[in-house]
């Protein structure tokens, strides 16, 4: 339950105001006692990730959120935050206490719920308190449900109550396709033979492969294809030991120059990063992004911006080498800003380009809410994969196993 990166999990979001019990809501969805809990309203400030898995669905992260009620100066930063975690969830509980009914606050998350599109699951909280009989209760609810638009479901953290059919409303509400296309299994077919090109420098962690070479390398095994994991300066050797041509050659970005001069042009070549750009967000945005750094002129503002907060280790690809590259490309000096974890600025207008990571740190909806924020301020948005291979003269060969498929498998011509 706790190998499954945060960002390969359904993000399941729970709002309501202090004291409804969403805390106590998450004890009794987990069955364990890892949300602090307390009578003193605005025990949870700020927004708090908890693993666990819900079967069929899978493996989730469950947002326990500030009060949507908070009040004073800090009390309107933790609502802010609560209000954040929207971006990234895929679905969302609302909590109401049934002993104090539903008002303003409640008919306002779930707007803005509504709003951005999002499934949204009722909770009355705190029922083994109410006295009233079961016809009352039910009454009560389907009155909820008609004001605010969505269906009740009973429950007592307390007793366990209602418990195992909130479950199953998350398993019946939670979106299909929250995790996006497949990273890689439906660009080749069963028994494919695909080479996995993995830089071993001093940014690879010791010991360990980057999340998007091991993702992908499942991917595969999901879909029954074999993979050939090498260095870059051995490509070449690899494919000639093969006794057919390989499906599709993956590459790590900073490695597309020396390994395209390796593999043969009727050899399908893209990047691991070009396959999140699909996998996590919007490909042929980023694509319109990567064009678009033709038209940059001297002088330009650029944000490169990274959802993880790695240490930048000598020629850090986004502080130092795309810059370097930019530049290069442009035949003049740019202004660069960095974003780095959650942080992501307000002020997107003032870029005349934004250059994003892969975030394989993130989920699909978070990436997707950054690439729409950016496009809403009109600017272009591209990231590291596609701008490389673009930067690289390589960008429609990249593309060639999304727009031509019918090239996998083709002979090879050594």
């Amino acid at each position: 339950m706790q190998s499954t990166p945060r960002s390969n999990r359904l993000h399941i979001a729970i709002f309501g105001r202090r004291n409804a019990g969403k805390s106590s809501l998450i004890n009794a969805l987990t069955n364990q006692d890892i949300a602090l809990v307390s009578d003193v309203p605005g025990t949870t400030t700020d927004p708090v990730y908890k693993a666990m898995e819900i079967l069929p669905v899978g493996p989730v992260v469950i947002i326990d959120t500030a009060g949507i009620d908070d009040t004073g100066e800090l009390g309107e930063l933790r609502v802010q935050r609560t209000r954040q975690v929207l971006a990234k969830s895929d679905l969302a509980i609302v909590v109401a206490d049934a002993t104090r009914g539903i008002g303003e606050y409640e008919r306002s998350i779930v707007a803005e719920i509504r709003e951005r599109g999002l499934p949204v699951i009722g909770v009355a909280n705190k029922m083994d308190i109410i006295s009233h009989d079961g016809a009352w209760k039910t009454a009560m609810l389907n009155v909820w449900g008609r004001e605010l638009g969505i269906s009740f479901v009973p429950v007592s953290s307390k007793t366990g109550q209602g418990i195992g059919a909130l479950k199953e409303r998350i398993i019946e509400e939670a979106p299909k396709d929250w995790d996006g296309p497949p990273i890689i299994g439906d660009l080749v077919a069963p028994g494919d033979t695909v080479v996995l090109v993995v830089p071993v420098d001093i940014e690879a962690p010791k010991g360990r492969l980057i999340l998007p070479q091991v993702q992908t390398l499942r991917d595969l095994l999901d879909h029954d294809a074999r993979a050939i994991v090498v260095k870059e300066n051995v490509v070449r050797a690899a494919i000639e030991n093969l006794k057919a041509c390989p499906a599709l050659v993956v590459t790590d970005s900073q490695a597309f120059g020396t390994v395209s001069e390796q593999v043969p042009r009727s050899v399908p070549l893209t990047s691991f990063s070009i396959l999140f750009a699909r996998h996590k967000g919007d490909l042929a945005t980023l694509v319109e992004g990567a064009r678009h750094v033709a038209r940059l002129k001297p002088g330009a503002r650029v944000l490169v911006a990274e959802a993880c907060t790695h240490h930048p280790i000598g020629d850090d690809i986004g502080r130092v080498k795309i810059p370097a590259w930019l530049e290069r490309k442009v035949g003049s000096k740019l202004r660069f800003s960095w974003a780095a974890g959650t942080g992501f600025p307000e002020d997107l207008a003032s870029f005349d380009l934004v250059v994003h990571c892969g975030g394989c740190m993130i989920n699909r909806k978070e990436m997707l809410h950054r690439i729409a924020r950016v496009r809403a301020a009109g600017v272009p948005v591209v990231n590291y994969g596609v701008l490389i291979a673009y930067l690289h003269g390589i960008l429609e060969r990249a593309l060639e196993p999304f727009v031509a498929a019918g090239v996998l498998g083709a002979p090879c011509h050594r």
